[in-house]
């Protein structure tokens, strides 16, 4: 008897949980990932005003040229900055996830020195991008410290 209550509860318990739908939307949201290839992440950085949040990725070269504080790219560096703007995680109460891709900035120094300036993607209000700006800005990161 007990045997057969049990087995009629554990059967009562399944057949209500699968019968339940989700009805949890994402309000049209969706989560952009960004893949950087061989490059490393280095550092990031959130601009509340914009509601953006940025990922600097690069390689070796990358990585020595803003360890050392320089004000330009060592010859080699490939350094990618992707931005993002964020909204509200809806299935976490206080934080945010990455949505919608905003821009790929791409610098690169090649073997002479030579410092190119790129961008894709680019979303925002102003189209017009100071090439020497633009890699301070890049140049005024600092990697992120890994134990």
């Amino acid at each position: 008897m007990k045997n057969s209550i049990l087995i009629l509860l554990v059967s009562l318990i399944s057949l209500t949980a699968c019968s339940k739908e989700n009805k949890d939307t994402n309000d049209g949201l969706s989560r952009v990932v960004f893949d950087p290839g061989p490059l490393k992440f280095i550092s990031n950085s959130l601009n509340p005003k914009k509601e953006t949040m940025s990922a600097l990725y690069g390689n070796k070269e990358a990585l020595e040229s803003l360890s050392k504080e320089g004000r330009t790219p060592e010859a080699g560096s490939i350094m990618k900055l992707v931005t993002w703007r964020y909204h509200e995680n809806p299935q976490y109460t206080g934080g945010t996830i990455t949505a919608e891709l905003v821009s790929i900035e791409t610098i690169q120094a090649d073997h002479l020195g030579k410092i190119s300036y790129d961008i894709k993607n680019d979303q925002s209000e102003s189209s017009t991008h100071d090439k020497e700006k633009r890699i301070q800005y890049f140049m005024s990161y600092h990697p992120v410290s890994r134990p």
